[in-house]
Order: structure tokens, then sequence, then C-alpha cells
């Protein structure tokens, strides 16, 4: 299965019908929206799930078979596990809210990274399409080539030098949809109307 990143369909008003974390400008429209390909989510959800179920019925199997749950030792160890379980339960929640939080969108005017990595956590990024000046796409190894996933790099004339968009699904054709919003942004700031 090969994830592509969104072209959001416009609202009945022209607006894109994505709940965005920034604000568009009024004459802004997201031309594309993408979050690392699911192999991020899926690979690292496997390790939660190994570590906090199997983990947690390895430790009940070992317990029962030796000291068992009754009396005070045994509500001890139980409280442990409920916490060892609680513990990775939390884990993989937030990976699935950063997951969820990690996009990129390129609009006509911008590229924006944003990320949540947390509830009290916000990063974002942006950098003004006329500003974007070489672009190149790195695909390595055999996943990457398999599964149609990479990074799309961009070097800007801006504050920050260098915006990677890293683990994308279809980088070529990001920086396909990246190059034709920047050429038309040149365009349009060097003929105005």
């Amino acid at each position: 299965m090969t994830e592509q990143p969104d072209i959001p369909p416009p609202s009945p008003a022209g607006r894109p019908t994505l709940k965005l974390p920034f604000e568009l400008q009024s004459d802004e429209v997201v031309l594309l929206f993408a979050r690392r390909h699911w192999l991020f989510f899926y690979g690292y959800l496997a390790v939660v799930i190994l570590s906090g179920i199997v983990g947690t019925i390895g430790l009940v199997l070992l317990v029962l078979s030796t000291v068992g749950f009754d009396g005070l030792a045994g509500k001890g160890i139980a409280a442990a596990l409920i916490a060892w379980a609680g513990y990775w339960g939390v884990r993989g929640y937030f990976h699935w809210y950063r997951y969820q939080n990690d996009i990129w969108a390129v609009t006509n005017q911008r590229l924006v990274d944003s990320i949540r990595r947390h509830w009290f956590h916000h990063e974002m990024a942006s950098a003004d399409l006329v500003d974007v000046q070489d672009m190149r796409v790195v695909r390595e190894g055999i996943l990457h080539t398999m599964l149609n996933f990479g990074d799309v790099r961009c070097q800007t004339a801006g504050e920050v030098p260098n915006f990677v968009l890293d683990g994308i699904p279809d980088p070529k054709r990001v920086l396909a949809v990246v190059d034709a919003a920047r050429d038309a942004a040149r365009r349009a700031l060097r003929d105005p109307i």
C-alpha cells in the first residue's frame, strides 16, 4: 500500500476542510498536506505493543508461577504491572499524538512544517516559496524504495537555511508540487496583476 500525500478538497467557500495548526492568509490555498509515511507510525507502535502487552503477559505468568497475587507482595506486584501497562499505553498514545500532529503543508505561498510532541509543545517553521532555492529528493534503502518514501530537502534563503520534509510519502510528487508552486509564486511576484 503506497500512501500519497493528500491534496485537500476545497470547502464550498474555497477553503480546505483540513484542521490546520496555522491560519491561512486571505489568498492562500493548501496545495498539499502530508504526514510521515505510515511505517514510522506502525513500526514504533509494534514495539510499544510488544513491550507493553507481551511484557505484561510475561510478567503475569512469571508471578503466577512463583509467588502469585495473594497477600501484600502480590498486590504490590499487581500495582507495578498496572503501572507498567499504563506506562506503555501512555507512550503509545503520545506516539499516535505526535504522528497525527507532525504535518507538512504546501500552500501557494509557503512551506509549513508543524509538529506537536505532546500537549504542551508546538514547533512550527515556515518558508516562503519564493525563498526556496534548491530542492532535492533523498530516498535511500530497500524499504524507502519499495514503499516509496524519503526526504525532500529544500535550501532556502530565509532564516531556516535547510527545510527538510523527512520520511514523506511519494517524495518525487511532493517535489513536483513544491517546484510548481514555487515557480508560480515567483511569476506572481515578478509579474503582478
